[in-house]
């Protein structure tokens, strides 16, 4: 997994976790488009298999498949990676079941702490370790959250609580990271219009609020990395209305966001 080069100067190397689908393929074909080298590592086969063939085929891109939950699997990608010089790693995988309509199960669970908190922090930390002693120039580290995980609240999933930890964790390498150079970006963003958010409502996400584009997601999450933007939150409306909610007192917080994701659910 050698840099290529391009002119004779070596390209811009950019990681993507959980780069084989939705917001991850989208940012893997602009930063091709940009003359980066891309890898993407997915744990669904399938996917891979059919991702065009003007993508696969691309002399820059390279296709890995891991299971990141797996330790044994993770740390054999670790030490696969760590033979590549980067320059971005973009943490885009994360694991999703609708809480509200039935009650997880034990595999269910362990898959959302797997992906959106115990493979993140392995990954992230692994990463931050790695660009400390890199030779790369505009290091960065960018994870993809979640605004579910800005509000406090005594009933909020298991998914918008790791959410929540993913946010403090990137805000805690930001500082620590910055003696190095190495910049970090959390990615919060409101509801994006991807097949998979399409598939778990039935088809249909239309009763999502500020529901945005793939397009407009990957534009807003290019503009944080390339401003350095520690947090960044979007769409505009709903970063306000986060902001009006976190004012709230917890109990009637609580409340309020019952009664608006019964609202959601009915209008499925």
């Amino acid at each position: 997994m050698a840099n290529d080069k391009k002119g004779g100067v070596a390209m811009q190397h950019v990681m993507i976790v959980g780069g084989t689908s939705g917001i991850g393929l989208a940012l893997a074909k602009t930063h091709l488009a940009q003359s980066w080298q891309v890898t993407v590592i997915g744990s669904n086969a399938d996917k891979i298999t059919a991702l065009p063939h003007s993508l696969s085929e691309h002399t820059a891109f390279t296709a890995i498949i891991c299971d990141i939950t797996d330790s044994k699997q993770r740390a054999e990608l670790l030490n696969q990676l760590a033979s590549a010089i980067f320059n971005r790693l973009i943490y885009c995988a994360g694991k999703y079941h609708n809480e509200r309509q039935h009650s997880l199960s034990a595999s269910e669970a362990q898959a959302i702490l797997g992906v959106n908190l115990q493979a993140f922090q392995s990954i992230f930390g692994w990463a931050g370790e790695y660009l400390q002693k890199s030779s790369a120039k505009e290091k960065h580290l960018i994870a993809i959250a979640s605004v579910a995980g800005l509000l406090d609240f005594k009933d909020a999933s298991l998914y918008a609580k790791c959410k929540r930890a993913m946010i403090a964790t990137c805000d805690a390498y930001r500082m620590g990271l910055e003696p190095f150079d190495i910049q970090v970006t959390c990615i919060a963003s409101g509801y994006v219009d991807t097949a998979q958010l399409r598939t778990l409502n039935g088809g249909n996400a239309s009763n999502k609020p500020y529901l945005v584009s793939v397009e407009q997601a990957v534009t807003e999450i290019h503009h944080a990395i390339e401003h350095n933007i520690g947090l960044h939150i979007f769409p505009k409306p709903m970063a306000r209305t986060v902001a009006l909610l976190s004012m709230l007192p917890k109990p009637l917080l609580n409340t309020v966001m019952r009664m608006q994701y019964r609202h959601q659910d009915k209008k499925r």
